[in-house]
């Protein structure tokens, strides 16, 4: 052991994290309580003991008031490190220190894990020193972004594609190289498919580094909801081992993915960690300052509280805490070029110190008015897990809102549950009953119908009920209001008539979503019919369940034809409208509202039928919904022009590839004011205004 000596000099307690110099490290943390901090350096992740201990001494100005740091010379990037806390083990007061655990640093830039990684080591008694991931000093400066440049699409010219990044290309189809599969140069590879696709922006599932092994036994924790780093990308994602490298990585997607005109949106978890709650691992947060980091219960600070349906919850609007959030966010902005940030269950960052819901967050007042990320992207989840819903209500102007209510009417309408006319029409205007009063811009809704937590699109039409027993869980776990119906027959089917039916339901869905206004979202491999075999909960299966078959593609052509021209179609939409508020562009844009007879909406309980025009700045639409098991034929209102311009059809989702989709240029003249809309179908006409 190595004591503390002139060689090692006080440093400073900012920046936080380790800092390289010229001429050595600055290393400094965070730990409120504790009674003494040991900063241990490794030679190597799998070293049982450290090659050196250099304990922190307040009495030699190694604390500034809650701040613990040294210089340490003579070191550089690549040096591998941790800490040790010495401090009351006190859990019904809220303390939780063990000397016997090593911490990864809060601030760390990256991590390393050793191959022997165990994570029950960190949650039972006992040294875990060989067995601990440990953080590593990195340089940031020396990496040539170029003349990398963020695409900067507006929300009105804007199609997110959310994915998993290892489960994009991990499937052996993939075509990617072998051993870059499942990692951040694969996703390089496949950057022309994106293009080729259309999507503007690709929303990656957590990449901040997590924990795998917290999931059932025998299985893996796949989707990363779990960090225990907000500055570290995953090295399990890197297809190299090089600490410095997984970051080089990492900023070479994203480089990439920029000069493809695709901006880069991390699904970013600040409600809880992998640490669990009471009888959880001690990785970090929880061995350093427990009462700081974490809303423990009021009457027990032994128990934690529970909002996020995980074991505990980051205390968000703790002083300290809410400058690491922030410093988190400005690092992937700033040194990782990052165009946006997808909040998981960001309702909980609406809770203060004691969990209680507030109305004016501080963490959310620093995100909202912080410079830095005022030309980001921000995207609330708005909801927890302990039932707090704020669709609609979310705190601030700068943030967009999944919104949970089209994804759950939309799918109760083309299953044909009754009374959801009305709520459809609102979904399609970019839910006016839900954002109207605000007088937000319609793309500050993020329309979508599946993500990753639940059903793929494909098992929406065709699963009735989940099938989650591969979870270990006895089937427990997942959503069971999923208002799925799967045509006929629970899951795979050679029937002709169900499988034509399921594929005339996946693009009533797409044509909805893509059409609509707000922003739509659209889930990976739905264009192509990926299925998980009914599990809408697949967290913890790292497998062929979960990744991207890339042979559905050939398989699914022409759905995945119909997808790439209504996204392009999209995109080819003027937009002159931008920058109107939501009920002002309604206003200004006339909707006429029919059902089956011209201006006649059938609002009843038991219809299932919607009809309306709108003229727009290029194009007058005129769009027709049905969820009827039988034909319906629909009454169509002359052109309003001055000249003789008829409808031509663009979309008829009840006609197979590629009559389907018409290039407008090339769409068919409807003959007639009439128009036969087979059973549960989606059809709009255009008239091109240039062409009146």
């Amino acid at each position: 052991m190595l004591s503390v000596n002139e060689d090692f000099q006080p440093g400073q307690s900012y920046p936080l994290g380790a800092t390289p110099y010229p001429h050595g490290v600055n290393f400094s943390v965070y730990s409120k309580h504790c009674d003494g901090l040991d900063l241990l350096l490794f030679d190597s992740a799998e070293d049982a003991k450290p090659a050196r201990v250099i304990h922190l001494d307040p009495s030699r100005n190694h604390r500034t008031f809650h701040y613990w740091h040294a210089f340490v010379p003579d070191i550089g990037p690549g040096q591998i490190y941790a800490y040790r806390a010495y401090g009351p083990h006190e859990p019904a007061q809220g303390h939780r220190y063990d000397c016997n655990k090593v911490l990864l640093d809060p601030y760390g830039r990256a991590v390393a894990v050793p191959r022997g990684y165990d994570r029950e080591a960190a949650r039972r008694p006992g040294d875990n020193a060989a067995t601990a991931m440990k953080s590593v000093v990195v340089a940031l400066g020396h990496y040539d972004w170029e003349d990398d440049a963020p695409p900067d699409h507006s929300s009105a010219k804007s199609v997110i594609y959310e994915m998993h990044l290892a489960g994009f290309t991990r499937h052996p189809s993939s075509g990617v190289t072998s051993e870059k599969r499942g990692t951040y140069a694969g996703l390089i590879e496949k950057i022309p498919y994106l293009q080729d696709l259309g999507v503007t922006a690709v929303e990656l599932l957590p990449v901040f580094q997590f924990d795998p092994q917290e999931a059932p036994p025998g299985l893996t924790n796949y989707w990363g909801y779990n960090p225990v780093s907000f500055f570290a990308p995953h090295c399990g994602y890197a297809s190299c081992t090089d600490p410095q490298g997984v970051l080089d990585e990492f900023r070479d997607m994203v480089k990439a993915l920029h000069r493809a005109g695709i901006e880069v949106i991390l699904d970013v978890v600040y409600n809880h960690t992998a640490e669990a709650g009471d009888g959880g691992a001690t990785l970090c947060f929880k061995g350093l300052d427990n009462e700081g980091y974490y809303i423990l219960d009021k009457d027990d600070k032994a128990l934690y509280a529970d909002f996020s349906g995980t074991g505990n919850t980051l205390n968000a609007n703790h002083a300290v805490v809410r400058r690491l959030i922030l410093d988190s966010l400005r690092y992937w902005a700033q040194e990782m070029h990052v165009d946006g940030f997808r909040f998981d269950l960001a309702s909980v960052l609406s809770r203060d110190i004691e969990g209680h819901v507030v109305a004016n967050p501080p963490v959310l007042w620093d995100i909202e008015t912080d410079p830095i990320l005022s030309g980001t992207k921000l995207i609330a989840e708005a909801w927890d897990a302990s039932g707090l819903y704020q669709v609609g209500s979310f705190f601030g102007d700068h943030w967009n809102e999944w919104n949970g209510r089209f994804r759950d009417d939309v799918r109760a309408f083309f299953k044909g549950d009754r009374g959801y006319v009305e709520d459809l029409a609102a979904r399609f205007l970019a839910s006016p009953d839900i954002y109207g009063h605000q007088e937000r811009e319609p793309e500050q809704s993020i329309n979508f119908v599946t993500c990753h937590d639940g059903f793929t699109l494909n098992d929406l039409v065709s699963y009735d009920e989940k099938h989650n027993w591969a979870n270990g869980e006895e089937n427990l776990d997942g959503a069971d209001d999923n208002r799925s119906w799967n045509c006929g027959v629970e899951g795979e089917t050679d029937d002709v008539a169900v499988q034509h039916l399921r594929n005339r339901q996946i693009k009533n869905f797409f044509t909805t979503n893509l059409l609509a206004l707000g922003v739509p979202m659209i889930l990976m491999g739905d264009e192509a019919r990926r299925t998980q075999h009914g599990n809408n909960n697949p967290y913890c299966h790292d497998s062929e369940l979960t990744w991207f078959d890339w042979r559905m593609i050939e398989k699914h052509a022409g759905l995945h034809r119909f997808v790439k021209k209504l996204i392009h179609f999209r995109l080819s939409l003027p937009v002159d409208d931008q920058g109107l508020s939501l009920s002002d562009l309604l206003h200004q844009t006339p909707v006429h509202w029919h059902g089956v007879r011209l201006d006649e909406p059938d609002t009843a309980h038991n219809s299932h039928s919607l009809a309306f025009t709108i003229e727009g700045v290029r194009y007058w639409w005129h769009l027709m919904f049905s969820a009827h098991s039988g034909p319906l034929t629909f009454e169509l209102p002359a052109v309003p022009s001055e000249k003789a311009t008829r409808w031509t059809r663009l979309i008829d989702t009840h006609m197979d590839s590629p009559e389907d989709f018409c290039d407008p240029a090339q769409a068919p003249i409807v003959d007639g004011l009439k128009y036969r809309v087979e059973p549960r179908s989606v059809v709009v006409l255009l008239a091109d205004r240039k062409e009146a």
